[in-house]
């Protein structure tokens, strides 16, 4: 039976994130960009990051608890590298700071060919995917990745988790060859946490083998979850541990006691990310066959991949594609009746009308 959605307009949902941010003490340049970004992710589908689990990870590790400082400024550190920067957030806001590192990863990349941007004392920029969009959207292949704001995924043959959902992100310009861009965004955990607490919202199981309870014992009870798992066994430990090596390299710090602010620490207890961009014009080497164009090789390409048999398949990034086109027809963002409910508290919290579902377009 499909699920039923109630559609919200962008423009008040964006308008509500925003002012729940500036009640929190954010600057509205910063409160605007981060409801956006919560807007954007909703639009593609990506319920897993959507504007209610931004407004929550800031109440558990962010401005609510000094894991996250409205206003901060960020510092451009010296490098002696022209194509590569390094930044010190001061745990300014994650969406703005990413923003802002895509911008101007993106500026570097038309210069060298290729740029890359590490931020350390930042916090969680939550959908890295939609950094990638965005830069594969203006011709640019992207890559992120960032370390998770808690280590909640135990090693492969572990018990105790000792690593954060780590993801990565990848994004390609593929707009003129498919109509979208490819993006390949993915946590390295069987699930995110963000999914995890979406099935305790609205009830559901989990895959098997994803999760943990607090004996080390498999669960599908999302009540009863105290630890993911990698994906892929010692595939999906290998790709979550380039992420806190990653972040060890930038300047990050133990991923056991990371945003745990209630424990004051000699070590740094924020999170890192890291932007790479690369101009595709910077690796050709303008030879394609029958002297067709970059574009047109790379859609020959995807079409031998996705032939031979294989048309029912999927490419990443067209399920968000195909959902960003149901949010167009519906004229609005689509959340169930547990996430209205749970964006009705955050109306509550600053004073604004709550949404009544009755009154509401539904789409099922």
């Amino acid at each position: 039976m499909p699920e039923l959605f109630y559609v919200i307009p962008l423009d008040e949902h964006n308008e509500l994130v925003k002012k729940i941010y500036i009640s929190r003490g954010f600057n509205p340049e910063e409160s605007e960009i981060a409801a956006w970004y919560a807007g954007m992710a909703t639009w593609h589908g990506i319920r897993t990051h959507s504007a209610i689990k931004a407004l929550h990870l800031d109440e558990l590790f962010g401005s609510q608890k000094g894991g996250c400082v409205p206003n901060a400024t960020l510092e451009k550190l010296e490098s002696r590298f022209p194509a590569s920067q390094v930044w010190n957030a001061n745990r300014k806001l994650g969406q703005p700071t990413a923003h802002d590192a895509l911008q101007e990863a993106m500026e570097l990349a038309d210069r060298y060919g290729i740029a890359q941007i590490s931020v350390d004392n930042a916090f969680h920029y939550l959908w890295g995917g939609g950094y990638v969009m965005e830069a594969a959207k203006k011709g640019y292949i992207a890559y992120t990745n960032c370390t998770a704001a808690l280590a909640e995924v135990v090693p492969f043959k572990g018990k105790f988790p000792t690593l954060g959902t780590n993801p990565h992100s990848w994004g390609f310009p593929t707009v003129e060859s498919l109509g979208f861009p490819i993006v390949i965004d993915w946590a390295t955990s069987v699930v995110a946490m963000g999914r995890v607490q979406q099935y305790e919202r609205e009830g559901g199981e989990l895959p098997p083998d994803a999760a943990v309870d607090k004996h080390g014992n498999y669960t599908r009870d999302p009540k009863q979850v105290a630890a993911l798992t990698p994906f892929g066994a010692h595939k999906g430990y290998g790709l979550s541990l380039i992420n806190e090596l990653m972040a060890a390299y930038i300047g990050g710090s133990l991923p056991t006691i990371r945003s745990r602010w209630n424990s004051p620490s000699t070590y740094k207890q924020t999170p890192c990310f890291y932007f790479q961009i690369v101009h595709p014009d910077a690796l050709s080497c303008e030879s394609y066959s029958n002297r067709c164009t970059q574009s047109d090789n790379v859609k020959q390409v995807i079409d031998d991949i996705l032939g031979h048999g294989n048309e029912a398949s999927i490419l990443p990034g067209q399920m968000e594609a195909q959902w960003a086109e149901r949010s167009h027809r519906c004229g609005g963002l689509l959340f169930s009746h547990a996430e209205v409910e749970s964006l009705n508290e955050f109306a509550r919290e600053v004073g604004l009308t709550e949404w009544d579902t009755r009154n509401l377009k539904q789409d099922s």
